[in-house]
């Protein structure tokens, strides 16, 4: 099946139908969760109303992490069997993961003020999705600086593949070291800690953070592909110039 849609013809023809959907059921979702998180779901009893900032906080440092290994697993693909779709998908993945590795950061330092006192603090968890969010812009400048395109594909991949062992140190961070991070509260062997008053809001808005990072990959992918097409008629409209220019 994926050697199937590793064809651009089919895989264009496949995310032509079903990126409008996967916008929509993001739309929907947030529709449903934005409203949920930051009007009706209760306060906590300790954190106030800044409890609120989990409901973006979380889903992106989820997503970040996520679209990370998505990043890595199609650097692998393509650094082993030369698959051009997964190429595409590792550079569609970069700017979106380092977007959602930003807002995570970012919506971290907003809840860690009130909660710790200080806007950043050089605890495990902390630094080491500083550094996630670092080889994320890493790997895109690398990229970005070398001009042959499968060079850069594969300098990327070697990049990507060697950054993916930080995903282990994020997780486990607050189990390895002392932290000021709280340890996890959803992803747990004996189920949840968290209240279900919180807990669906929170499962609505991760699914709404993934259906968009979904279409953000499929909607990228499907514009450099078209780009491609776009170019390659273009060079056979010069040559064709060209000859009859010669004639």
């Amino acid at each position: 099946m994926w050697s199937y849609f590793a064809n651009p013809e089919r895989f264009d023809r496949l995310a032509r139908a079903v990126i409008p959907w996967t916008w929509g059921l993001a739309a929907l979702l947030f529709a449903i969760g934005l409203p949920w998180a930051l009007v009706i779901s209760p306060p906590d009893y300790q954190q106030s109303e800044t409890v609120r900032i989990m409901y973006v906080h979380v889903p992106a440092a989820w997503l970040a992490m996520f679209a990370y290994g998505g990043l890595a697993a199609s650097s692998f693909v393509y650094f082993v069997w030369r698959h051009n779709l997964a190429d595409l998908a590792a550079r569609a993945l970069a700017p979106a993961g380092a977007v959602f590795a930003f807002l995570c950061l970012a919506t971290g330092a907003l809840w860690g003020r009130p909660m710790w006192g200080a806007w950043w603090v050089w605890d495990a968890r902390l630094t080491s999705m500083l550094v996630l969010f670092l080889l994320y812009l890493g790997y895109m400048a690398l990229r970005a600086a070398i001009e042959d395109e499968k060079l850069a594909a594969r300098a990327g991949a070697i990049l990507a593949m060697a950054g993916l062992i930080n995903l282990p140190i994020i997780k486990f961070s607050v189990d390895w070291w002392n932290t000021l991070h709280q340890p996890a509260s959803v992803f747990r062997f004996d189920g949840p800690t968290i209240h279900a008053s919180k807990l669906w809001p929170l499962s609505i808005m991760a699914m709404a953070f993934t259906v968009l990072l979904l279409s953000l990959v499929l909607t990228q992918m499907r514009a450099t592909i078209l780009a491609r097409k776009a170019d390659q008629l273009e060079r056979r409209r010069e040559r064709r110039l060209e000859q009859e220019a010669g004639l």
